[in-house]
């Protein structure tokens, strides 16, 4: 609890059995109500490993459904639980657990709605090892974003993510993708309500047990990206209207939180 807030942590995992406890043993327990660990069919023991640590909510996938579908069943067992701010904690340990105060605390006064956590900002990227086709793509794909969507955004590609209630609620995030493409649909859900997003500065380490994508999948996702910011574009100018960005809210979904 933080100054009256629920905070809820997500872990979407996969294979993450190496990095699980490590990642855990750097939260700040006395923020986080809930730990939420949804383990998309592992072939390691993943789901054994958080169930021995002790963490509250462990959800095992019957099948892959993919990083989206893998944030889909997060978010909505952190809703069901009452959370106030969902903290996205990826187990690889590639991203520093230790922000997640700064994260909380900016949500909490209300100044902003969403808190992304930027390999960008400072020179973090790089110096953990981000190799240099993946920080030339994130740039490259970042400016086009930002002059596509009228945005000033440092990173749109981390998976280091903290929300409000008000905006999981607000936004239909069932509707997009499972694929890795889910979280440039939800940013651009965010913007087309009105919502802000903070940026802070956020270290990284890129190692042989962190998660990661082929180049393959690479160039899948970053023609994606583009293609969800022209349709961005083209909504919020009126040439067409997509479906993902219209202002309606949400029915919320039920779930078992047993």
């Amino acid at each position: 609890m933080y100054k009256g807030k629920k905070v809820v942590v997500v872990l979407p995992a996969y294979n993450a059995a190496k990095t699980l406890k490590t990642t855990c043993d750097e939260l700040d327990m006395s923020l986080v109500d809930e730990l939420v660990l949804v383990d998309d069919n592992s072939t390691d023991n993943t789901e054994e490993v958080a169930r021995a640590m002790g963490i509250q909510h462990v959800i095992r996938h019957d099948v892959n459904r993919g990083y989206g579908g893998n944030q889909k069943t997060c978010y909505n067992h952190a809703l069901a639980l009452g959370a106030d701010i969902v903290v996205m904690v990826h187990p690889d340990y590639q991203y520093t657990p230790k922000l997640l105060p700064a994260m909380v605390a900016l949500l909490e006064c209300g100044l902003y709605d969403a808190v992304f956590a930027s390999r960008i900002l400072g020179k973090g990227a790089l110096k953990g090892g981000m190799p240099l086709y993946k920080y030339v793509a994130n740039r490259a794909l970042t400016f086009a974003q930002n002059v596509l969507m009228n945005q000033k955004l440092s990173e749109y590609h981390t998976g280091y993510r903290a929300y409000s209630r008000e905006v999981l609620e607000q936004i239909d995030y069932a509707q997009n993708s499972d694929d890795f493409i889910f979280d440039n649909e939800i940013v651009a859900q965010i913007f087309a309500k009105g919502y802000d997003i903070a940026e802070v500065t956020c270290p990284t380490k890129y190692f042989a047990d962190g998660s990661s994508i082929n180049f393959p999948r690479s160039m899948k996702y970053g023609f994606g990206v583009l293609g969800v910011s022209v349709r961005y574009f083209l909504h919020k100018t009126g040439v067409f209207s997509w479906e993902k960005l219209r202002a309606t809210k949400r029915e919320p979904i039920a779930v078992s939180i047993a």
